[in-house]
């Protein structure tokens, strides 16, 4: 069902052009579980254009690998994508994508994504995708739905181009709802809500985006928070060529620990989350991070 609220506001070249187009609907729902300290991919289902890649094995049995991959390159309006991953117990798993996402303008509809992740006792997830890009005129959707046992883990990061900076393009119309929850054995732990208008004061407030077009989040959800690991995040910095304006910072709550970032670089914000991680990744997964090799590519 089409999203109307987020549609009535739009300038008239976004507003519904064509009800008849073909719109993508895909889903790919994921079973991961846990046999004699190897983790693996037990069940797969898909329906559209969203599929996984053979899942691999480079860092030891204990976790698996999985590259998500969108075949058509790019999400227009009318155009939802579903991921539902259930890691059962004992299981882990790290998730990422071959290359950015790309949303395109409405086309007369809302373009969305959901996550529904459902971390079973003593698993990990880590999701780690590359950024999206949101075109100027996209209408979007995201909400993310993480779900976890006591004793499970999830780390998990997004970042988000507002506009094509290579090409200089803005972001001058559009909307984007975004919403996050996670909830420990069904108690809510951390939850995130905005919803974004482009060109609105807020990217330009120096208390907003301060006229930056990156932003990212980095979230893990993993029991307490040491005190000494704090200190070292505080102190990690990253310096780009092309971002020497970026602003960074950390917090950490009885339950959560968070990254945020923005800046002019999508680049940047993920080698700022990456040095996050090579230094809690022991902490939460009692294991040094290896690169995935699609990064690389």
């Amino acid at each position: 069902m089409k999203d109307e609220s987020l549609l009535c506001d739009l300038p008239q070249e976004t507003a519904p052009v064509d009800l008849a187009l073909k719109h993508w609907q895909a889903a790919l729902s994921l079973t991961f579980t846990a046999l004699n300290g190897r983790s693996y991919l037990a069940k797969k289902e898909h329906s559209g254009p969203l599929v996984i890649q053979k899942t691999l094995h480079p860092e030891g049995e204990a976790l698996c690998h999985g590259i998500i991959i969108h075949p058509p390159g790019g999400v227009a309006g009318g155009d939802s994508l579903a991921l539902n991953v259930d890691m059962q117990a004992n299981a882990n798993a790290l998730l990422t994508t071959p290359g950015a996402g790309k949303w395109y303008k409405a086309n007369g509809g809302v373009a969305s994504q959901h996550l529904q992740f459902n971390v079973a006792k003593n698993a990990r997830l880590e999701w780690f995708p590359q950024e999206n890009i949101i075109f100027d005129g996209a209408v979007l959707k995201f909400t993310a739905d993480i779900q976890l046992n006591e004793s499970a883990c999830y780390a998990g990061w997004d970042i988000l181009c507002f506009g094509r900076l290579a090409k200089g393009e803005h972001w001058n119309t559009g909307k984007l709802k975004q919403t996050l929850n996670i909830s420990r054995e069904r108690k809510l732990i951390w939850q995130e809500a905005s919803n974004l208008q482009a060109n609105h004061v807020f990217f330009t407030s120096p208390i907003g985006m301060a006229s930056q077009v990156v932003s990212g989040s980095f979230v893990i959800a993993a029991g307490h928070f040491p005190a000494e690991l704090l200190t070292q995040c505080q102190v990690y910095t990253v310096h780009h060529s092309k971002d020497q304006q970026a602003k960074f910072a950390v917090t950490a709550l009885p339950e959560i620990f968070c990254a945020r970032y923005i800046g002019m670089s999508a680049q940047s914000a993920r080698q700022y989350f990456e040095g996050l991680w090579y230094i809690l990744r022991p902490w939460y997964a009692n294991c040094q991070a290896i690169r995935p090799r699609i990064w690389n590519t």
